[in-house]
């Protein structure tokens, strides 16, 4: 789709704390936003940090022009970078000179997005603002006992609010999450708006097939963090029917990757999982078709992209009861939710899904399937393109 000839392209500046080479949720929704935006005809722009060492620069890719502010490694973490206000303020200021954007996207209130956004209040431009974080999911980055940590986690509600207070519009994935946004971070109006997804890229193409699994094969995707509790499906499947021989695919780097390995080894799974690491998003395609149930078990997901990639590739779930996992799953339907951090309850319910016979296996991915028509990307970029042009939040609340 492409801007109605009546309509003049906007130009768009996206602010992202983290964006591709990383690899997160966050940093994919705001790589499918500026690919979707410069498809409907947009001048987008991106403002992320780089991913290494030395001064900032500009490049020029398919998705948008991305300028990369110079940056630092976080000590705690295997690659989220650091940009210290007194090196990119000024930056910010000189780039917003040259591009003159009509809105601005924060999707964050840390570091590039809360500079950005004050930029833009001081020259008045629109400022649309998405939040894809709890300050909890900073929790196991941080060197500090609880008490503390959760010092930290109140200013940095408070600190949302602050910044994104003077948003024109904030979003967020779910209605999980706005309700959460009321309560900490005291933003009054907050629009729940899916990440959106292409359902239709991870569906069987005409002519094609792909070779099943020999065996029962569950598979989960995303970063190897402490909140994503990998640990606990991989001892669930150590729990499961020996005569099932369910077995496991683990995709994704991160930097729990070596102690889910030394896992999986104490527990004699080494055949019986595989960690296949970072792949291509074919190869990650053909992963959740060939797949017989996907698996979730983090605590911290505002939405999970994943789970949205692997429910339109037809395959049933089972997700921990926590967050906003709970809206991906009708309960015996699609799969099951598990109560969080059991692993003797996930290798229940791992069990009645795989022991189903493969037709009702079958009908409950198509259910899956189904779940996933409300989360379309094509919405989800008309809307915010809606929200560009001045939609205000009473506009787009149904």
């Amino acid at each position: 789709m492409t801007t109605p000839a009546d309509q003049q392209p906007l130009t768009v500046l996206i602010a992202a704390d983290t964006y591709p080479p990383h690899i997160n949720g966050a940093a994919q929704f705001g790589y499918r936003l500026a690919k979707g935006m410069t498809g409907r005809g947009h001048n987008v722009h991106v403002l992320a940090c780089r991913a290494d060492n030395g001064k900032s620069f500009t490049e020029f890719r398919s998705e948008a022009t991305v300028h990369r502010l110079r940056s630092h490694a976080a000590p705690t973490h295997e690659y989220f970078r650091l940009c210290f206000p007194w090196e990119i303020k000024k930056e910010i200021s000189l780039l917003f000179d040259r591009v003159k954007p009509d809105v601005v996207h924060i999707q964050s209130h840390y570091m590039i997005g809360e500079h950005v956004l004050y930029e833009a209040d001081k020259r008045g431009i629109r400022i649309v603002a998405t939040n894809h974080f709890m300050p909890e999911n900073l929790n196991p980055f941080l060197p500090f006992p609880q008490w503390f940590k959760n010092i930290i986690g109140r200013i940095s509600w408070k600190d949302m609010g602050k910044v994104m207070g003077r948003a024109d519009v904030v979003t967020t994935p779910t209605p999980l999450a706005a309700k959460a946004m009321h309560q900490h971070a005291f933003l009054r109006k907050v629009l729940p708006l899916s990440n959106g997804i292409d359902s239709a890229a991870y569906e069987l193409q005409p002519g094609e097939h792909i070779e099943p699994h020999p065996h029962p094969t569950v598979v989960f995707a995303g970063r190897l963090a402490e909140e994503k509790h990998v640990d606990v499906l991989i001892q669930a499947i150590s729990k499961t029917p020996p005569e099932l021989n369910v077995h496991l695919e683990i995709v994704g780097g991160g930097e729990v990757r070596s102690s889910l390995e030394n896992l999986v080894q104490r527990l004699g799974l080494g055949d019986r999982v595989k960690f296949l690491g970072l792949v291509t998003d074919e190869d990650l395609r053909k992963t959740y078709i060939r797949a017989d149930l996907f698996c979730m078990p983090g605590t911290a997901e505002l939405q999970s992209l994943v789970t949205l990639e692997a429910m339109s590739a037809s395959t049933p779930v089972v997700l921990a009861d926590a967050m906003a996992l709970p809206h991906l799953v009708r309960d015996g339907e699609n799969g099951y939710l598990f109560t969080p951090n059991d692993s003797d309850d996930l290798a229940k319910k791992i069990t009645m899904v795989l022991e189903l016979p493969a037709d009702q296996r079958a009908a409950m991915g198509q259910v899956s399937r189904q779940m996933v028509e409300p989360h379309s990307i094509e919405g989800t970029l008309q809307t915010f393109e809606d929200l560009y042009r001045g939609a205000s939040f009473e506009d787009k609340v149904v």
